[in-house]
């Protein structure tokens, strides 16, 4: 039996984003976008690819960060240097990334918006406030009305990793949220009251960046993700015991 349980593959579900870098992708190994090619604008991408833009915006974030593209405030997207074959392995295993293991994807967005909270509640400005508050604000309007709002969520913490200053950190943040986010609501992880116990934790974590208190931003953020650590510890300690 436990052979069986052990070769029974997980069904993928192509996101959005990664059929756009998959389309990228064989625009690059066709040779139809070569090292040094610029992207087309976000606009027209979008257009072409039946998407909003903000799928696009993602899938070139993701990409950049594992430096397939570099992207020139005055001139636009390239793509990189590096050759057709590293390219077209490195974007296969960046699609691999994004599915294969949410438990460690949870582990590492939980120690990496540790560190980000910190540095938000140390360097954030009036205006990162402000804009923290707006998306808080934002998220409990839509959950006041029982409305769907991962992505009044996830732009909470992608205000937060902002006001870190630290660009890497953001970009991180950028790659690991949405699928998180979008994976844990949806399929009703923690429960289907966590969205409005959510509210209350999200202010606590406000408060403590608002007041530039390094350590209470950090133990608010720890409060705020710890039971959707726990239930990933689970189904590693679970995948563990089945794989022996």
């Amino acid at each position: 039996m436990q052979n069986i349980i052990r070769n029974i593959q997980a069904i993928q579900v192509e996101s959005s984003v990664d059929k756009i870098i998959l389309q990228l992708k064989q625009l690059i190994t066709s040779g139809q976008l070569k090292p040094g090619d610029r992207l087309p604008a976000e606009r027209q991408l979008a257009e072409k690819l039946g998407v909003g833009r903000s799928y696009v915006r993602e899938a070139i974030l993701k990409l950049e960060f594992y430096g397939l593209l570099r992207t020139s405030p005055q001139s636009g997207t390239y793509v990189s240097g590096l050759s057709i074959k590293v390219l077209d392995n490195l974007i296969s295993d960046i699609i691999k990334f994004n599915k294969d293991d949410f438990s460690a994807l949870i582990e590492a967005r939980y120690y990496v918006e540790l560190d980000a909270v910190r540095l938000a509640a140390e360097r954030r400005t009036k205006q990162d406030v402000i804009e923290l508050r707006a998306a808080l604000e934002d998220y409990e309007l839509k959950i006041e009305q029982n409305l769907n709002a991962v992505e009044e969520d996830m732009l909470f913490h992608i205000k937060i990793a902002q006001a870190t200053k630290n660009s890497v950190i953001e970009s991180m943040m950028a790659i690991l949220i949405p699928d998180l986010i979008k994976n844990i609501i949806e399929n009703n992880i923690c429960g289907k009251d966590r969205s409005k116990m959510a509210i209350t934790e999200h202010r606590a974590i406000l408060k403590a960046i608002e007041e530039n208190d390094i350590d209470a931003a950090e133990n608010a953020m720890a409060a705020h993700l710890d039971e959707v650590l726990q239930v990933a510890r689970t189904a590693f300690a679970a995948n563990q015991i089945v794989n022996k």
